[in-house]
């Protein structure tokens, strides 16, 4: 049997590792994404230029079997990052780091508001709450498919105070029946004043 090989690293990293912008567009995203760490993105962002790679060489006819591969990248895109059942190669080279970071299973929990933030998403996911299509999943870079996205729900029942208690719509009415009941207090103290003046 022997000893198992070293893992391969899934990610590659900047040419250039300590540029400022780079450096401050990635803690964007991580703060966006809820990542936790660099690596994360790194990872998605090797995905994307893997992604966009193929396409450009079979845009520029360079190889063999251009149609059969055509088709595999399209089937791949549109399972998961491409909504839309006639796109193209262009449409391919058009995607960003933003669109598969948007596919994680972490970012699909917190976009169904099962999760008050993506740092609690992330949470959820690792935990085993978290199941896609009745099968519980816990790695949050699960890049969930177009067609299992329906299916993304708690693992057993929810848990408490995960969810959020109101809509953002309904958060704002509290605000302003409170500002009415303020003004009416207001409105009864002038009235003791005008009485006992």
């Amino acid at each position: 049997m022997g000893d198992p090989k070293k893992a391969r690293r899934q990610y590659e990293t900047p040419k250039k590792l300590w540029e400022h912008k780079r450096i401050e567009e990635d803690k964007g995203l991580r703060e966006e994404f809820g990542l936790k760490n660099s690596r994360e993105l790194w990872r998605m962002n090797t995905i994307m230029r893997k992604i966009r790679r193929e396409a450009r060489r079979l845009l520029s006819k360079k190889g063999k079997n251009i149609s059969e591969r055509t088709e595999r990248v399209l089937k791949r895109v549109r399972s998961f990052l491409l909504n839309n059942p006639t796109c193209t190669l262009d449409d391919v080279l058009t995607l960003g780091v933003r669109d598969i970071l948007a596919r994680r299973l972490q970012s699909i929990v917190f976009k169904k508001r099962l999760a008050q933030t993506t740092r609690q998403a992330r949470q959820l996911v690792v935990h085993g709450h978290i199941a896609v299509d009745g099968k519980r999943v816990s790695s949050p870079s699960y890049l969930v498919k177009f067609g299992e996205e329906s299916a993304v729900d708690w693992f057993g029942k929810p848990i408490a105070g995960s969810m959020p208690v109101k809509p953002l719509k309904e958060a704002a009415a509290p605000k302003e029946a409170k500002a009415d009941k303020d003004a009416g207090k207001e409105a009864v103290k002038e009235e003791k004043v005008k009485e006992n003046g």
